[in-house]
C-alpha cells in the first residue's frame, strides 16, 4: 500500500545494460530540478537513495543543543541530560545558566563528566554563565571493535585486580579497581553514540568497522553486558574494603578457581565475538551452566570457615563472580544470533 510520500514506479530496461525509472514531476519541481539536473544514486542497506548533486555538496551542519539550567538543578540530572545529547550525536552541547552564573558544583560536575565519561569531548569555551562542549573525535579514529576490545581488557583487568585485592586484603588496590569503572563507562558511552549514528548511515557503519546494521543492536547489548561485568568487579572491590580479615588460603583457592572460570568464560565469549566463532560461543554457554553449583559449594565453605561479620561480604563477592560468568553466557548468546548463518545448510 502506498504512503502519502510514496509512489510506485516500474523499472524499465533500455539498451543493453541500463535500467531506468521515471520520477514524479511534482517531486522534481519541488526540489528545483529539471531535465539535465544531476542526481547521485547511493545504496543504503536494501534501499536506493536519490540525492540532488547540489544538495550533496552541502556539508552537514554540526548538531548543536543548549541546556538551560538554574542554581537549584541537581548536578547529576544535568550530567544525565548531557550524556543523552552526546549519545544521540550532538557535536556541540551548551550548558547555559538561566540565572547569573553556573554554580561551582554544577560546573565541576560538567568538567568531570567531560574528562571522565565522554570520549573525544572537550570544553572549548567557559564563562560564568555558560559552558560549551564539543565532541572532536571522528569515526575512523576509533572503531567500535577497537573501543570494545579496550573496554573488555580494562574489565578483565578490573576482575583480576579485585580478586588479587581479596587475596591480600589490599584495600588500596580495591580502590583503584573502583576508579577504573569510569574508564569502562567512557568507552561504553562512546560505542553507543557510534552505534546510534551507524544505524542511520551506511557510510558511518563501514567507518566504525561493522558490516551490517543488524549487528548494531547485538553490539549495543554486548556493550551493556560488559559494563555490567565491570560493575561486578567494582562490587567485589567494594566488599573487599568492607572485610575485616582476608580469607583463609583454602577458601581463597576455591574462590580463585571459580573466579578464573568466570573470567575465562568472559574472555572466550569476547573471542567468539571478534572471531565470529559460533562453536566457541556455544561452548561458553554450556560451561556457564555449572557456575551456580560451584558457587553453592564455595558458600558452604565460607559459612563454616569465615568470621561471622565477614560472611555477608564474602557471599556478595561470590554472587558477583557468578554474575560475571552469567553475563559472559549472555554475550555468547548474542554471538550465536549474530552468526547463526554458520549452522544453516543451503
Amino acid at each position: 500500500m502506498e504512503q502519502p510520500n510514496e509512489e510506485i514506479r516500474r523499472i524499465q530496461f533500455t539498451g543493453k545494460s541500463t535500467y531506468i525509472v521515471s520520477l514524479p514531476k511534482k517531486w522534481v519541481t519541488a526540489l528545483g530540478l529539471k531535465a539535465g539536473s544531476q542526481i547521485i544514486v547511493s545504496k543504503q542497506n536494501k534501499s536506493l537513495i536519490l540525492t540532488p548533486k547540489e544538495m550533496a555538496k552541502q556539508p552537514a551542519q554540526p548538531m548543536e543543543a543548549t541546556i538551560i539550567i538554574s542554581n537549584i538543578d541537581d548536578p547529576d540530572a544535568i550530567a544525565r541530560k548531557i550524556i543523552s545529547l552526546y549519545l544521540v550525536g550532538y557535536n556541540f552541547i551548551i550548558v547555559r545558566a538561566k540565572d547569573e552564573r553556573i554554580s561551582a558544583l554544577q560546573r565541576n560536575t560538567v568538567k568531570e563528566l567531560a574528562r571522565k565519561k565522554l570520549v573525544g569531548t572537550e570544553i572549548i569555551s567557559e564563562t560564568s554563565n555558560e559552558i560549551k562542549l564539543q565532541t572532536l573525535l571522528s569515526y575512523p579514529e576509533l572503531s567500535v571493535e577497537n573501543a570494545l576490545r579496550r573496554m573488555c581488557l580494562i574489565t578483565a583487568s578490573m576482575h583480576d585486580d579485585a580478586i588479587q585485592a581479596l587475596k591480600e586484603l589490599n584495600k588500596k588496590l580495591a580502590k583503584e579497581v573502583i576508579q577504573l569503572d569510569d574508564e569502562v563507562d567512557r568507552f561504553s558511552l562512546y560505542i553507543i553514540r557510534q552505534l546510534k549514528a551507524a544505524v542511520q548511515n551506511e557510510k558511518i557503519l563501514k567507518g566504525i568497522g561493522l558490516s551490517n546494521p543488524r549487528d548494531c543492536l547485538g553490539y549495543r547489548v554486548i556493550v551493556k553486558f560488559v559494563e555490567r561485568i565491570a560493575d561486578h568487579a567494582t562490587k567485589i572491590a567494594e566488599h573487599v574494603i568492607a572485610l575485616e580479615e582476608k580469607p583463609s588460603e583454602a577458601i581463597f583457592q576455591k574462590i580463585f578457581e571459580i573466579s578464573a572460570f568466570a573470567k575465562t568464560s568472559f574472555e572466550d565469549a569476547i573471542k567468539s565475538l571478534f572471531k565470529k566463532d559460533y562453536t566457541l560461543a556455544d561452548q561458553v554457554i554450556s560451561k556457564a551452566k555449572t557456575i551456580p553449583h560451584l558457587e553453592n559449594e564455595a558458600i558452604k565453605e565460607i559459612q563454616i570457615k569465615t568470621r561471622q561479620v565477614d560472611i555477608p561480604s564474602m557471599r556478595m563477592i561470590m554472587e558477583s563472580i557468578r554474575r560475571t560468568a552469567e553475563y559472559a553466557s549472555d554475550i555468547a548468546e548474542i554471538v550465536l544470533n549474530l552468526n547463526v548463518n554458520q549452522i544453516i545448510t543451503i
